[in-house]
């Protein structure tokens, strides 16, 4: 018999490292020597103790050895989703996911629980999830430079000599100038291309330009900065502009946004200014607009107000070879798996 003590004040502990639970529980009978008598705590819980149990463990890892303890605990992690649980707990954007292709097939399966879900499918969404979840985390542990090219700026002073491609260089004798604007309150965009379909942002620097070869050598930067992640229109159409880059136009309305950050302050000082998202953000399509807000410094020789970017890095992980997006669909993730045979299978990812 297994009792199920409930304290509010006391909640079971656990450890990351090694799957401990404290309950106060007594199994009349065991002989922890004899297979026969041996019993498996779990069965004799309600689904929701057990449920509730499971919800303290925040480690993919965890959830894993887990389901290695007995072909019930196997069933009862898989079939109840707790890795897709707690990949959407973790990271609530994910939740755009909401179905998986058959490679061999091509047919679409849900990913919510319901009776005619097929078992293998469950399989799949633990591998596919558990998969994502180490990839947003290792983004988050050492984050890389995603940014692959630069695609257009909202507007260019001078085409070339002070064109967005400039950006891409930590140098600070290069940067981006917009145009200059008697009105402070006109904003400016910026469009860059991350490496590969898929991909995971944590953080996204950036250095406002200082003219050093002007009188004062004022900086140029915006108030604040915004960003948005998203993918083209049309596929056609981005496929003849990214034999062009960057383009001279802007290319703006060219885009559907799927994230919007919140706003954050830009100071005018010559540096390296990090600007970290509340959570990694997955970008499917692997477009990022960083939108510059407010002018602050105009030019001396014609009182106009400008922004000049010296610098800008995108920090995250790319999910290529693991996942990428799928040529023959428009924002379709494909999630390539390792299983346990060590052959390599594929489940398609498909965005809401």
């Amino acid at each position: 018999m297994c009792q199920y003590v409930h304290n509010s004040a006391v909640a079971p502990r656990f450890s990351l490292k090694k799957f401990e639970i404290s309950i106060n529980c007594e199994l009349k009978g065991m002989d922890h020597q004899d297979d026969e008598t041996r019993i498996d705590f779990l069965q004799h819980l309600e689904t929701d103790i057990s449920l509730y149990i499971m919800s303290f463990l925040d480690d993919p890892a965890d959830l894993v050895s887990v389901s290695a303890v007995s072909w019930f605990w196997r069933q009862f992690v898989i079939g109840n989703g707790l890795v897709k649980q707690l990949c959407l707990r973790k990271y609530p954007h994910l939740s755009s996911i909401v179905g998986m292709v058959n490679p061999n097939d091509g047919t679409v399966k849900t990913t919510e629980n319901n009776n005619t879900v097929e078992w293998e499918t469950l399989e799949r969404n633990q591998t596919v999830y558990a998969s994502l979840l180490q990839a947003l985390t290792e983004s988050e542990v050492s984050p890389k430079d995603c940014i692959a090219n630069a695609v257009s700026a909202s507007s260019t002073d001078r085409y070339l000599d002070e064109s967005i491609v400039n950006t891409l260089n930590p140098s600070e004798a290069s940067y981006w100038s917009s145009e200059g604007r008697s009105n402070p309150e006109i904003p400016e965009t910026l469009i860059y291309i991350l490496r590969a379909g898929i991909s995971v942002i944590t953080e996204i620097d950036i250095q406002p330009f200082e003219a050093f070869f002007e009188r004062g050598k004022p900086i140029y930067s915006a108030k604040f900065v915004r960003f948005r992640v998203g993918h083209p229109n049309s596929l056609s159409d981005i496929g003849d502009y990214l034999q062009m880059l960057p383009l001279q136009e802007p290319a703006d309305y060219d885009f559907v946004w799927t994230y919007t950050s919140p706003e954050f302050p830009m100071v005018q000082e010559n540096r390296l200014q990090p600007f970290k998202l509340p959570e990694p953000v997955l970008c499917i399509g692997g477009y990022l607009q960083i939108e510059l807000l407010g002018r602050v410094q105009t030019q001396e020789t014609d009182g106009l107000f400008y922004i000049c970017v010296c610098y800008v890095r995108v920090l995250g992980r790319t999910f290529f070879p693991a996942f990428d997006r799928d040529p023959r669909a428009r924002w379709k993730a494909v999630a390539k798996v390792l299983p346990r045979e060590s052959q390599l299978h594929s489940a398609k990812l498909v965005e809401r």
